[in-house]
């Protein structure tokens, strides 16, 4: 007899359908191996789950003006502003883990918000590809942004907004390349979509083509904003295929 994924979990785990769908939702889920996509996939009763339970969220960098984290993947950026208190000056994606700075007055967020449309912030991400890429390359591709509860991003060369993605290669390892991506723009799932529409989409991103993984493997590693230098180390997922 088959039942709902989440539902067959809540009574593994002995927590609430809720929770227990939040939980395959972020990623947290496993079964044989291989992230469970699903809530609502109907599995057999006897499936065995593994649950990764979600990291916590750890400061890296305070001073009078600003709070910064090391945001793990799964945590939702409004959401953790809301628990902190404290003034998104930008977000993550959901999936995507690292660098995530907010302000402690609206003045800060004021000077914040202008450098990044000065684009003087600058913001490098760590993202792995399934393959080898050689040199350098600079990704310039419109992006246009479809909003709802799952927001998307296509290429479109007439109503999309400027887009610039600068790639380049810093490890390679077992038909594997490490990048490193900086965005002097900031358009939603930027990196993901230039990615993926040359070839290269970022492995674990199911929503834009990539080999399933148990992540989405895009990091925030490095943001500098109004003088400060802000580093989040790599995640272990990424330290188990590339080192530290």
């Amino acid at each position: 007899m088959n039942e709902k994924a989440y539902k067959l979990l809540a009574v593994q785990e002995g927590i609430g359908n809720g929770e227990a769908k939040r939980l395959i939702d972020d990623g947290f889920v496993y079964v044989g191996g291989k992230r469970l996509e699903i809530a609502r996939s109907e599995l057999s009763a006897d499936t065995i789950f593994k649950v990764e339970r979600p990291k916590p969220i750890v400061a890296i960098y305070e001073d009078k003006e600003i709070f910064a984290i090391d945001k793990p993947r799964g945590a939702e950026s409004y959401a953790v502003e809301k628990r902190l208190g404290f003034k998104l000056i930008h977000r993550l994606d959901k999936e995507t883990s690292g660098v995530l700075c907010f302000a402690k007055s609206d003045e800060f967020l004021r000077r914040a918000i202008d450098e990044f449309k000065q684009r003087k912030t600058v913001k490098r991400y760590l993202a792995v590809v399934n393959g080898a890429v050689a040199e350098e390359r600079v990704i310039e591709l419109p992006v246009l942004t479809f909003k709802g509860a799952k927001a998307r991003s296509v290429i479109d060369e007439k109503r999309g907004q400027e887009a610039i993605t600068i790639i380049k290669p810093l490890q390679y390892e077992s038909g594997r390349t490490l990048l490193e991506a900086a965005i002097p723009t900031g358009r939603a799932h930027q990196i993901r979509v230039h990615l993926a529409h040359i070839g290269l989409p970022i492995l674990g991103d199911n929503r834009y083509k990539g080999k399933p993984y148990k992540r989405l493997m895009l990091h925030s590693a490095y943001m500098s904003l109004l003088g400060r230098e802000i580093i989040a180390d790599r995640p272990i997922e990424f330290v188990d295929l590339f080192g530290r």
